[in-house]
Formats: C-alpha cells, structure tokens, sequence
C-alpha cells in the first residue's frame, strides 16, 4: 500500500530570493534518491514560504522495488585460466558483483562468449530506508550564502529550527545539527500556532488554519487576485513587474493586499523616481490611471490577515513620506550640479584597471560613433546630435540619484539634460543609447541614441577582448553576450548598412591608437566573428530558421547581418518548395567541380557543345538580374534568379564531360562552373542544406 510522505525543514527567514532555488533544490534531490533507490511514487510537490521549504510525495510505495539484474564479464578466453580454473579477472568480476564464482556462468553474444552473474534483491522496507536516506538529502544541499549558527558545524543557508517527517502517519526519525525531525509544524510566526500533523497528507490544509500558504502558486494567485480586485474597485491600473512580485511571494506566508497614499507634491519629480523609491526600497506596487499618470498611491501586500489595514497603511505611508524625501532631496542637489562638472568627475571613476576611467571611455565612445556616422552618411543635424550624446551619455554616473538607484541611469541623464537646455534628440538619446537594456527590450527609437548604443557596446566588448576577458560557459561578468544581442538587434531593427567588418574595424582602430590592445588585432577580430556568430545564430532561431540553413548563410558570410537574416528567409521559403531540393544538388555539383578551377576566366570560342554556350548565356543574364537584386536587398528574387539556372546546369552536365581531355577545354569549362559557383556561394553554401 502507498503512502505520502512529507519531509518540511523550518527555518528562521530565508532571503526571499532564495526560497524558489531552494526549494526547486529539495524536491530534485527527494526525487533523484527516490528514483535511484528504486521506489516508485505517483507525484512530487514542492513548497516554500520565508520560513520553510518542504516537500510531499504522494503515492510513495511501501518497499523498495526487487531487482533482477544480470551483469556482463569478461570473454571466456579472459575468464578461464590455461587450467581451465577461474582466472583472476573472473574473481575480481564476481567479487565486484557480490556473487560467488561458483554462480558465475557464460552467455554467447555475438559470436562471443562471455562470464555472466546475476543479480537479485529484495526490496527493502521503505520507512527504514528514508530513516538514513534523509538526512544526508539536506545535509548535501547548496546556497548562494551559507551561515552557521551556535557550535553547530552544519552550514545551511538560515538555521534549522524544526523538522517534520512523515511517512504516512509514522514519523521518520532523524537529527540533523541537534534539531529532531518529528510530526510539528507551525503556522505564521504572530497568528498561527503549532501544528502536530496527524498525516503527511494534512500538511497543507493544517498550515492554511494557522494562516500559512504553502503552496507557492495558490499564494501567487491569491496576492494577483487581491490586488486586481483592489484595481477594479478604485479604477487604478496597477502594474505588476514579475521580479517584485516573485520577491513580495516569498515574503509573506498569508498575504493581504492594501494600498496607501502619499503627498501629491512629490509627484513633480520623474514617476520613474518614485516607482523606483516604492518598489527597490518598500517593496510597493505602483498605481496608474488609465493614461498612465502615476497616481499618489500605491499597494503593498501584508503578511498578516485583514485586521487594523488602516493603521498598517499608515505606517506605510509614513515610511514612505521619508523614502521619498530622500528622493526629493536628492533630486533637487542634483539639478545643481552642472553637466560640464559632472563630466569632469568621469575622470575620477574607474571603468576598469586596465581601460582607463569612464572619461576615458566617453572618448572612446565619441571617436567610435563619428566614425560610424561618417561610415552612415547621416545629416549634419543628426551627426552633430551623435556628437553631443556621446560626450554627455554618461554624466549622470555621478549623480546622487543614480549613486542610490543604479537601474535609473540614463533616466536620469534625461531629465537633467532635458533641464540644463540640451535638444529634445540629444537627451532622449542620453537614455535611449542603453537600450536595449535586455532581451525583448525596444531598441532607440532616434538615431543618435542607436548610434551611441551600438558605439558604447562595441567599446566595452572589443576593450574585454582585448585584454581576454572574453565569457565562457556560463561566466559573462561584463554581461558582453547582451552587449553584442542589442547591437545585433539594433542593425536590423534600425535598418543600418554597416558591416560588422567595419564596426570591428572602427572600434579595434580606436582601442589600437589610445593604446590598449594587449592581443594581436588579427586574434581580437576572429573572437569577434565567432562571438557575434552565435549571437545571429540565435535571432535566426528565434525567428524559426532551420539550422541546416542558419549554418549555409552564415558559412557563406555574415558580414551583413540584415543580409543573413533576409537569405535565410528566403531559403526557408523555398525549402518548403518540393522542387527546389533538384535546384539544390545542380549548385552543389557546380560549386564541387567549380573547387577544382584555378581561375574563372571563360572564352566562348573554346565551347565544344551547345550546351556550354546556353549555359554561358544563361549565367550572363541570370547574373544581372543576381546582383541588381542582391544589392537592392532583394534576396527572395535573387534566390529566384539563382533558380532559373538548374535547366541549363542540367543540360550543361548532361552534354559534356567537364574534365575533358584536352586541358584548354577541362580548364575552360571548370572556369565557367567557378563564375556561376561565385554567385552561389555569395548567397549560402548549399552543400549544408539537409533534405
């Protein structure tokens, strides 16, 4: 018969961003022990609240499993001496597997015999088993920070202050640093009480009664529904950002859901100000009108039931009036500071060791975006406004505002340019050149601000690399693999014809002349390429292309990152083509001949047949038509353009022999495969196409 079995670890409060981690962590390593002591369970849970982690396994069966198994030794000639007696490798074999020699046995497999033993077992008892099973299960667990408490030597990451383990009805005894697990659990720590369990499968609704919501997604709906249902109420929109919400989930045990009020004066300051101030330093959500306006309110969610809301609201507020005065304050000093002062306290600031201050990088950033925007050929206006936003892009770093609330840089440099009379385009590209921010986040809307971004990027990328700080595996301390997506995303989304040739080149030019560049430029460019390779790779996926066709274009060139993405487009297109698959192995029999010409020069009087004149004619016309579309950035006609040669390769291949006798005619015909094969391998290579 099953049973359910619960295991729950009550701790003094865990840092709210550790719970979900610590949980997921316990349920895994219950389930993989379970798994691998071979006893089967219908269903696995995991729960979690600020002051406990737990898990109930439901179905869990009363014994273990009995095994049968059989194990494969060595070959006979091995296993037998010249005696014909167990030779030592048998012995060994048999005393690895617990067997006595006397049971060993041999089995043909293959043509081959091999030593055999088998293997059985009783399942044990299943309570005996967790009896020593458990504790090492928590005792093996890892944290981001660890602490110990009292003479304990255990290091967990809050102190353990109960256990309940249950099997069943029967408590499954164990100790871990001088706490006994046992049938008591507790509710919230000022309404509930403890709880002696009469079952593993009471545990949930015995904590709801001592005001404790362990189960993490009942507890998420309830704080959503609380909270929309105080929106329709009051006709407020509240936006809930789900990194504030998941660190509200895991601060409370019994949430209750109010709102409070503070001074509408403070609303002359940016409301990205006070969402901020609300969210970062009180854990508050933001209240909304319908057009968006911060409204002098905000919701909070309370550990607690619904008794005395009013005066927990006003004390709320009161903190909140002081949170704000400080944001007021700091606001208001700010204003003061001049952005040529600002500016000038860059150079005090240190971007890294081996690259200078952020002054420095505000040079790098001014030199590297000119030179793009020569290279783009933009309007004296907006040349002139890429000039002002990169010397003033970082000049809020030094702000109070900024020094308190890291995430509002670039906010902030907006509103204080916008104050000190800087152009509407310089100081919404002051904010916009951090975009895009992270994944799925808007590119710049103007073009100074992308401009500048690309630039800003490409400076802190190519400076890594160029002193090896370049992310491997899952380390990417300088977040570079961002960098490089947002780059990627703004050339396509902002439509700009720049190579990443000729990024590398102007930003790897710059770095060479301030005196940087600890590594070969040659070395730095192809870690650029391969860097950036897979950065395309993933917008391709993103966009549902195969990788057979990812891999063709990108081996062809990925210089033109636009250019990829609309080849790979158009092949995915034509893949869904039947036909086209015939179209396929006509270029790829050129391009594999075509490797073979030393040149692709051609002469018409040395055509032998018919067919090479059609194809030469074909080719001619075709090519046109290839480049004129290729370079309109047409690439679905110029695939198109390509199509129409398979008749004529065909009739080409069907007619002559193309490594003829005669070395004139061998080497004039490889030279025509070698100009039609250009064209090709300029829009992918085909050979990697998988049908």
């Amino acid at each position: 018969m099953a049973k359910d079995l619960l295991l729950e670890l009550g701790m003094e409060e865990i840092p709210s961003r550790f719970v979900r981690g610590a949980m997921e962590q316990l349920a895994d390593k219950v389930g993989k022990w379970l798994t691998e002591s071979h006893i089967p369970y219908e269903a696995l849970q995991s729960y979690g609240t600020p002051r406990r982690i737990a898990v109930l396994v439901r179905g869990l069966a009363e014994k273990q499993e009995d095994r049968h198994e059989e194990a494969k030794g060595p070959s006979r000639k091995i296993a037998l001496d010249d005696k014909g007696e167990w030779s030592k490798a048998a012995l060994g074999f048999a005393r690895s597997q617990g067997v006595d020699p006397a049971e060993l046995y041999f089995k043909e497999l293959g043509g081959v015999e091999y030593v055999h033993a088998a293997k059985s077992s009783i399942g044990g008892e299943t309570a005996a088993l967790l009896e020593s099973g458990l504790a090492p299960i928590i005792t093996s667990m890892t944290f981001p920070k660890n602490m110990r408490w009292g003479s304990q030597e255990l290091r967990f990451v809050r102190p353990i202050r109960w256990m309940a383990a249950l099997f069943g009805e029967q408590v499954v005894p164990f100790e871990i640093a001088g706490v006994s697990s046992g049938r008591v659990t507790h509710g919230h720590r000022f309404l509930g009480g403890e709880v002696e369990l009469s079952s593993a499968g009471d545990y949930v609704e015995a904590l709801k009664e001592q005001f404790v919501y362990a189960d993490v997604e009942e507890r998420q709906a309830l704080i959503l529904d609380q909270i929309n249902r105080l929106a329709a109420e009051k006709g407020w929109s509240i936006p809930i950002k789900d990194d504030l919400l998941e660190e509200v989930l895991f601060l409370v045990e019994y949430p209750t859901a109010l709102f409070g009020s503070f001074n509408p004066d403070f609303l002359h300051i940016p409301k990205e100000v006070l969402i901020t101030s609300m969210r970062e330093h009180q854990r508050y959500f933001p209240v909304l009108d319908s057009e968006g306006r911060l409204l002098p309110h905000f919701v909070t969610v309370r550990n607690g039931n619904a008794e005395s809301l009013e005066l927990v609201a006003r004390g709320n507020e009161k903190v909140l009036r002081a949170r704000l005065s400080d944001a007021r304050f700091f606001y208001e000093e700010d204003q003061k500071m001049s952005i040529d002062s600002a500016l000038s306290r860059l150079e005090s600031i240190v971007f890294h060791e081996e690259l200078g201050t952020i002054g420095d990088k505000v040079r790098r950033i001014r030199d590297i975006s000119l030179s793009l925007a020569e290279w783009l050929k933009v309007t004296d206006l907006d040349k002139a406004n890429v000039e002002r936003t990169a010397a003033i892009a970082k000049f809020d770093l030094v702000s109070q505002m900024v020094y308190e609330f890291p995430e509002l840089q670039g906010v902030m440099g907006e509103d204080y340019a916008r104050k000190a009379g800087e152009r509407e385009e310089v100081a919404r590209a002051v904010f916009e050149h951090y975009q895009p921010r992270f994944s799925g986040d808007a590119v710049p809307s103007g073009l100074a601000g992308a401009v500048v971004s690309i630039a800003d990027k490409i400076d802190t990328i190519v400076g890594c690399f160029s002193i090896g700080i370049i992310p491997t595996g899952s380390q990417d301390p300088y977040a570079l693999r961002r960098q490089a997506a947002g780059i990627v995303q703004i050339l396509l989304e902002k439509k700009f014809s720049c190579p990443l040739s000729k990024l590398f080149e102007i930003a790897l030019d710059v770095h060479q002349k301030a005196g940087l560049l600890k590594r070969s430029e040659q070395e730095i460019r192809i870690n650029l390429y391969d860097f950036f390779a897979l950065r395309v790779k993933n917008v391709l996926s993103e966009r549902q292309v195969r990788y057979d066709i990812a891999e063709a274009v990108m081996a062809s060139s990925m210089d033109d990152i636009a250019s990829v993405v609309r080849r790979a487009e158009a092949l995915t297109a034509q893949a869904a083509n039947a036909g086209f698959k015939t179209a396929v192995e006509s270029f790829s029999r050129v391009n594999n001949l075509a490797a073979k010409a030393e040149s692709a020069d051609v002469d018409p009087a040395l055509f032998t047949d018919p067919a090479e004149g059609a194809l030469f004619k074909a080719y001619q016309r075709a090519h046109a038509d290839y480049v004129r579309a290729f370079e309109e950035g047409n690439e679905d006609q110029a695939l198109e353009v390509l199509a129409t040669l398979e008749q004529p390769i065909t009739g080409f291949f069907d007619a002559v022999m193309v490594m003829a006798e005669d070395e004139r005619v061998k080497t004039n015909r490889l030279g025509l495969l070698a100009l039609i094969s250009a064209d090709f391998r300029q829009f992918a290579d085909f050979s990697k196409l998988v049908w």
